[in-house]
């Protein structure tokens, strides 16, 4: 629906101006948008990128949505999109936000597996989804850990 209101303003619908829209539903709380928007991209032949998918788990994220976040995030691999280091921080963030703190070590632990960079928001976020889930022991050892490898 929003891209047909997008093709009768004129606005070229592209994976650009999706994405646009897309960030847009997530930057204002509008997670349900979001995933409509998603929906519809692949419903029109639309490129869905690492970018439509960060700003929707994100969207996820913020709505503290952990399982839809992490639908996406494995979405992603099965149409071999690319994930990065924003992706997984979404991901563990939507875990940390909803108490699903094995699940955020889980994803922690693949994103070292799969070679992508961990940061200190990624750390950040698992070592606080361990002190929420009152696993201050794991938080202790991600944190040193983080220390070990000078994450920046």
């Amino acid at each position: 629906r929003l891209l047909v209101e997008m093709a009768s303003a004129h606005v070229t619908v592209n994976t650009i101006a999706c994405n646009a829209a897309v960030s847009a539903c997530e930057k204002g709380g509008q997670q349900a948008m979001a995933l409509r928007l998603l929906v519809e991209m692949a419903s029109a032949h639309v490129e869905l990128n690492t970018i439509s998918y960060n700003a929707a788990v994100s969207a996820c994220e913020k709505g503290q949505q952990w399982v839809p976040a992490l639908q996406l995030f494995r979405e992603m691999a099965a149409c071999r999109v690319e994930t990065d280091t924003f992706t997984y921080s979404a991901a563990i963030s939507a875990c940390e936000n909803s108490g699903q703190w094995v699940r955020a070590l889980q994803l922690l632990h693949e994103m070292a597996t799969s070679y992508v960079e961990t940061d200190t928001i990624t750390y950040s976020s698992a070592v606080s989804s361990c002190e929420k889930g009152g696993q201050w022991v794991e938080a202790l050892q991600l944190f040193f850990g983080m220390v070990d490898s000078r994450v920046e």
